[in-house]
């Protein structure tokens, strides 16, 4: 009988410093073959976010590109906080991710050669349709969450150190909460990522922050829905790095060039729009320097 905890794909797996849960890597394709049909070896590693996985955009983008390029891309898909650390200890090729901030100290410490802009969303609080807190009411994000906190409703935070988790935090400073005054109480910080985290706040009729790709191809809304959305401050861009070769002398960075070039070129520019759930796009292309397709 099949025994998961003797299943060697299922133990931890160590990176260098780095940790990771499984060994399970995620890929949005099949696997490249060349003609005498064994596993072609030409491949980049992209350090990414559970959004862009979970919301089903590479599996719309990541075939194209490797139709055209012959280069297999391989997903690996965790929070932005883990997803740069990954990237520092030289173990992807290509970074992409979606925490401005992070981003450019990334690049300025030398670990990454240059940041693009790639496209953008947005994030969004959902929460119980019939809305305890009446967030739907006012105006702000830090007025929304500040209903949360008076009222003592159930917030589920990821508390993962992902980019949504970022934000997240940085919303609650600008509305001057301490959201851990309430932990345990209205506050629960769960260190998972977003489908987790969605699942949680359903099951249990609580409030999130949520990336609206994620939201809008989530099956198990139930009573769930966007109850505050538009704020300037909820805009959610995704930039994108090559892994410094100077840092780290094995990163394919003609492959990772490659992939970023045409990410940012009208070719991929167009695979991130027509990317679409019941008629709503997901993400917005936004690279300032569109290149031709190559």
């Amino acid at each position: 009988m099949y025994d998961p905890s003797r299943d060697p794909l299922m133990q931890p797996y160590q990176l260098k410093n780095l940790t990771l849960k499984n060994r399970i890597m995620s890929t949005a394709h099949e696997p490249g073959y060349t003609e005498d049909g064994l596993a072609g070896d030409r491949f980049i590693t992209v350090a990414s976010t559970t959004s862009t996985q979970n919301s089903g955009l590479f599996d719309q983008i990541l075939p194209v590109f490797e139709k055209k390029s012959g280069i297999d891309v391989r997903v690996v898909a965790v929070g932005t906080g883990q997803a740069l650390r990954i990237a520092r200890n030289g173990d992807a090729d290509v970074l992409f991710v979606h925490h401005k901030p992070s981003e450019l100290v990334f690049v300025k410490e030398g670990f990454g050669v240059e940041r693009f802009d790639v496209m953008y969303n947005d994030f969004v609080i959902v929460g119980p349709k019939n809305d305890p807190a009446k967030i739907g009411t006012v105006k702000g994000v830090a007025a929304s969450l500040g209903k949360i906190a008076k009222t003592g409703s159930l917030f589920i935070s990821r508390g993962d150190d992902s980019g949504t988790h970022k934000r997240e935090r940085a919303l609650w400073r600008s509305a001057s909460i301490d959201p851990s005054l309430g932990s345990g109480k209205w506050y629960q910080e769960i260190g998972a990522g977003m489908g987790a985290a969605l699942n949680i706040t359903s099951a249990k009729d609580a409030y999130t922050l949520s990336d609206r790709g994620t939201w809008l191809s989530f099956k198990n809304k139930a009573s769930l829905a966007i109850l505050f959305e538009g704020d300037e401050n909820l805009l959610n861009p995704y930039g994108i790095m090559l892994v410094n070769p100077k840092r780290h002398s094995h990163v394919k960075s003609k492959d990772g060039q490659t992939f970023i070039d045409w990410l940012i070129s009208v070719d991929g520019q167009e695979a991130i729009d027509r990317y679409k759930i019941n008629g709503q796009q997901l993400f917005f292309s936004n690279a300032k320097q569109v290149k031709p397709a190559g």
